[in-house]
């Protein structure tokens, strides 16, 4: 490790079950001591994130994809995606009287706020896909009275996750519902993963903190790769976190979530960014940069 700076850099984090392994090496030892020294953490929701790092008030970000811009960087290696059904991203619609086409019916969603790219993905399934327009209505991550005020809610990591366990009480108290994983419907109809956000850093703040992207790059991946190998350790905390079994938490760090940013995953974001553009939910992003 370099000596520690006067500079730490600013890292926007996420406090949700998802990048926990990728956060292993800056909440536990040996390492984590060593690097508060280089690495000052700060949680928030994704979405903050992305404008922590858009406005200068943070260096390094866990960020929604949708909030990529060309003035950041991504950082190699990293992700949170998945390559088929993601379990923390659910669209919830309620049955029209047995409708045969459920999401051809919907008219209306209230969706959590908490991550832009998952928004832009519902989007972009209904408008690219299925070529419907619902309104899209902001709403606390509470998915009856979601569904009291809409057609569909759209819910994003560790309430997604606690929803789909508390399925039938919803159910008994909305009626019957249809359950979509975001994940799968992107899959099903791109054979490509679903990447929901990467490290990104503004590249002019590692100078000033005395960090090279090398060292950067191998920090953040040598955190994962530890993370991936005490999954067992996270369960064990988790389960005390969340109100989940250990066996649905474990499957949803082993089975659920990719951490590999490959070159699907790379062709999935400039995809995504392509479908967004197109229809006018996010700005163009003709190229990724790497760090």
């Amino acid at each position: 490790m370099a000596p520690s700076s006067s500079h730490p850099v600013r890292v926007a984090a996420i406090k949700f079950l998802n990048p926990a392994p990728l956060m292993w090496d800056f909440e536990h030892p040996p390492l984590a001591t060593t690097l508060a020294e280089r690495f000052q953490l700060h949680y928030t929701l994704p979405s903050r994130c992305a404008e922590e790092l858009l406005a200068a008030r943070a260096d390094l970000g866990l960020i929604p994809i949708a909030s990529l811009t060309p003035d950041l960087a991504v950082v190699p290696n990293c992700t949170i995606a998945s390559l088929d059904h993601v379990r923390s991203i659910q669209l919830i619609v309620k049955d029209h009287r047995g409708a045969s086409q459920p999401l051809e019916s919907i008219r209306s969603i209230a969706s959590d706020t908490a991550s832009r790219s998952s928004v832009a993905y519902a989007e972009i399934l209904f408008r690219r896909f299925l070529n419907v327009h619902p309104a899209f209505v902001p709403a606390t991550a509470d998915p009856v009275a979601m569904l009291k005020q809409a057609d569909a809610a759209l819910l994003i990591g560790d309430p997604a996750l606690r929803a789909v366990e508390s399925r039938a009480e919803i159910e008994q108290a909305v009626g019957h519902c249809h359950w979509f994983d975001l994940a799968h419907e992107w899959r099903t109809r791109t054979s490509l993963p679903w990447v929901a956000a990467v490290w990104a850093v503004r590249p002019e703040a590692l100078s000033i903190a005395h960090i090279t992207p090398a060292q950067l790059i191998d920090n953040l991946t040598l955190s994962r790769d530890h993370g991936l190998a005490h999954i067992e350790d996270l369960v064990s905390e988790w389960t005390q976190r969340l109100p989940l079994s250990s066996e649905t938490i474990r499957h949803y760090l082993t089975r659920n979530i990719h951490y590999r940013l490959d070159a699907d995953c790379i062709r999935t974001i400039q995809l995504f960014r392509q479908y967004a553009a197109e229809i006018n939910a996010l700005p163009p992003l003709p190229n990724l940069r790497f760090l």
